[in-house]
């Protein structure tokens, strides 16, 4: 009996990490992880079984398992792409906010670019300004339709960003309600381990007393 009691002397903060990536669904596992421990429990401290009685049991018991990991398994991925997807989220969304910098500072040296080309046309004689009107005419029109790309290029970045900041904000709304799951398991994880504790101090009392008579 000492020895199966061994096995009872989980280390609390694994046991209660494997808890809440047991119940990452939301879907029963929570349920399934203390009927296994229940099945565990009850597998250990009974006797009076036969030896077909407690292999069917341990079947049981490494059945449950097998599904408690199979489950865990899952809410790892999960959490694990969530992050990846975040992180994702983040880079992009310096990579467009610098971009969006540099086609700010561009289209301000374009602009100033623009104003010299009219002050250095105004500064000409006639003859020189309406040569310089012809010969740069197509720059002129070249730097204007430039801007106009600029301009056109920052409202598709700005839209870009939008619809990444909305993206990121759902993420960290998830990722809240994930949090407050997390910290609603541990309560009831509490709470069991706390009617458990009682249950097991009954049976050995009842042990006890079986004993005695």
């Amino acid at each position: 009996m000492s020895d199966k009691l061994k096995l009872l002397q989980l280390n609390d903060d694994e046991v209660m990490r494997r808890k809440l990536l047991l119940d990452g669904d939301g879907v029963g596992d929570d349920r399934r992880l203390t009927i296994g421990l229940k099945q565990f429990i009850k597998w250990c401290l009974t006797d009076d079984e036969t030896p077909d009685e407690r292999v069917l049991n341990y079947e049981k018991i490494l059945l449950t398992l097998s599904q408690c990991e199979l489950s865990m398994t899952k809410s790892e991925q999960t959490l694990r792409m969530i992050s990846q997807e975040m992180e994702n989220y983040e880079n992009l969304y310096k990579k467009i906010d610098k971009s969006i910098t540099d086609c700010q500072q561009k289209l301000i040296k374009c602009k100033e670019e623009l104003m010299e080309a009219k002050r250095v046309r105004k500064n000409k004689c006639e003859y020189e300004s309406m040569a310089t009107v012809i010969n740069r005419h197509s720059d002129r029109l070249e730097t204007m339709n430039r801007l106009q790309e600029l301009e056109d290029e920052i409202k598709r970045l700005q839209q870009t960003k939008n619809d990444i900041q909305n993206k990121l904000e759902k993420r960290r709304k998830q990722f809240q309600v994930l949090l407050g799951a997390a910290h609603q398991l541990n309560q009831i994880l509490n709470e069991e381990e706390s009617v458990e504790s009682n249950d097991m101090i009954a049976v050995a009392d009842g042990s006890d007393k079986m004993d005695t008579n």
